[in-house]
């Protein structure tokens, strides 16, 4: 069976587009809304193309980093970054951001990279590294897709 190589989720927010690109943007949040990111370190404050960053992540007795650069930084528009480990790309993480009368639709989506003759070692060191096989990578994503924007709709509007 093929798993997915690409899977995003929505959510409709009753603020700006500026105001959840502003929150999204700013990394070191990200574990305030995802099940699995508990931390992101950064020698950077503003997030924008180009900026690198390492994010410690965690699910259940699994702990592991990863190498991030953000590749798009649209402002209100787009917000992307490239996840590798080992040098190796792994990942594209992203979210973008339509104005909705009221509000703004968000949308996240999530890429996986790992291609080519390195797929093998990163399908491989993620298994190891995240307990997760690659072909239920999109699924365990999509779900926590789910709980990172519910939770970023409830920071966002409550601010």
């Amino acid at each position: 069976m093929n798993h997915p190589v690409r899977v995003e989720e929505r959510t409709l927010v009753t603020v700006s587009a500026e105001s959840v690109y502003l929150a999204v943007s700013n990394v070191r949040r990200m574990g305030e809304w995802s099940p699995e990111c508990v931390g992101v370190w950064s020698r950077s404050q503003q997030f924008e193309t180009g900026t690198r960053f390492i994010g410690w992540n965690r699910k259940r007795l699994w702990f592991w980093f990863t190498s991030c650069t953000v590749v798009r930084a649209e402002y209100a528009r787009d917000f992307a970054f490239e996840v590798r480990t080992f040098g190796m790309p792994v990942a594209l993480w992203g979210y973008r951001f339509e104005d909705q009368g009221a509000g703004c639709l968000v949308t996240e989506y999530w890429e996986d990279l790992r291609s080519g003759r390195s797929a093998p070692v990163t399908k491989l060191l993620g298994l190891v590294f995240t307990g997760t096989p690659s072909k239920r990578r999109g699924v365990i994503n999509q779900e926590g897709m789910r709980a990172t924007l519910a939770r970023l709709k409830a920071a966002v509007e409550r601010a």
